[in-house]
């Protein structure tokens, strides 16, 4: 027996058994994609389309795309607070820039952020969740979830349960990022796919889905803390499938590569991926997003035509 859903998911019937409702979702979307075919494609995109956006408009815009992150062992409330305090001074310096879009830092720092944080449109973003490995108990992941949010951060970067997904939880991989996701509320929560565990184009156009049928209102593509993190081919399948569920549903969901972004051509690849698989609607740093802390000063001496080490 069916009844009208609201799960989300394009269609129109219910599925009362959990596991047959996932995987209604996927067969939703056309996952027969191979790894070959999609290196194919990007190698192509590549050759014949990043070139044309060298510019420098699309250097600035990379810029104002940044989360400005710094996810390291010896982070202290010194260091935070210094770093933060580059980003007051960013505006300060280059009143004609746009600053960054966000700062990017540990659930437990998200207060002396927001205590520093002078400057307007630069987001708190925390990861959160048992980040990297998002091995923990569920009630830390939300009490850590909510202790960031109370502290002031806007949005909230989670990684998916990988080890859940690849052993076919699906119930419990969506189950997750619901409950997250409701604690956010109104605040973005993206969930981080770790593409370079999920291995194959398969994977992660099945990991994409989940996230984005759960309530992700961006997805990423890794923490920075596997090996390979961000490739555009995992970009490829992601920005394939947020454009598919936009034409099922008319939801936009943003992007973001994370990890291993070492060169303003690395991003260029990421801008001409969305440009060519999402339009230029999402050519706002409401839906693309660039995890790094290197391309700020490589992006930054592009634009002003010398070598800058501000940040």
């Amino acid at each position: 027996m069916s009844e009208n859903c609201n799960c989300g998911c394009g269609n129109h019937t219910h599925h009362t058994d959990e596991e047959s409702k996932y995987d209604f979702v996927l067969a939703e979307y056309s996952n027969a994609m191979t790894d070959e075919e999609v290196a194919g494609k990007v190698k192509q995109l590549i050759e014949n389309k990043v070139e044309e956006n060298n510019t420098l408009e699309v250097k600035k815009f990379l810029f104002n795309c940044i989360d400005l992150t710094t996810l390291k062992c010896t982070d202290s409330e010194e260091s935070v607070m210094r770093f933060t305090e580059k980003v007051n001074e960013f505006d300060d310096k280059h009143p004609d820039l746009k600053n960054v879009a966000a700062i990017c830092v540990y659930p437990n720092f998200a207060k002396i952020v927001n205590d520093t944080l002078e400057v307007e449109n630069v987001g708190i973003a925390c990861v959160s969740g048992g980040f990297p490995s998002s091995q923990t108990f569920q009630e830390i992941k939300i009490a850590e979830t909510a202790m960031a949010i109370h502290d002031g951060a806007t949005e909230i970067d989670i990684v998916l349960s990988v080890g859940k997904f690849l052993s076919g939880d699906y119930e419990g991989v969506c189950d997750e990022i619901q409950e997250l996701k409701s604690v956010c509320g109104d605040k973005h929560l993206k969930v981080i796919l770790e593409t370079g565990a999920l291995k194959s184009a398969e994977n992660i156009k099945k990991a994409s889905i989940l996230s984005i049928y759960s309530g992700a209102d961006f997805i990423k593509t890794s923490t920075g803390k596997e090996s390979p993190a961000a490739t555009p081919e995992a970009a490829y399948v992601m920005c394939q499938t947020i454009k598919e569920y936009y034409l099922k549903t008319g939801r936009k969901i943003g992007f973001k590569p994370a990890g291993g972004i070492n060169t303003v051509h690395d991003a260029l690849v990421y801008y001409t991926i969305v440009k060519e698989l999402l339009g230029e609607e999402w050519l706002t740093n409401e839906l693309f997003r660039l995890g790094t802390s290197r391309l700020a000063n490589l992006c930054l001496s592009e634009i002003l035509g010398e070598e800058v080490k501000f940040f």
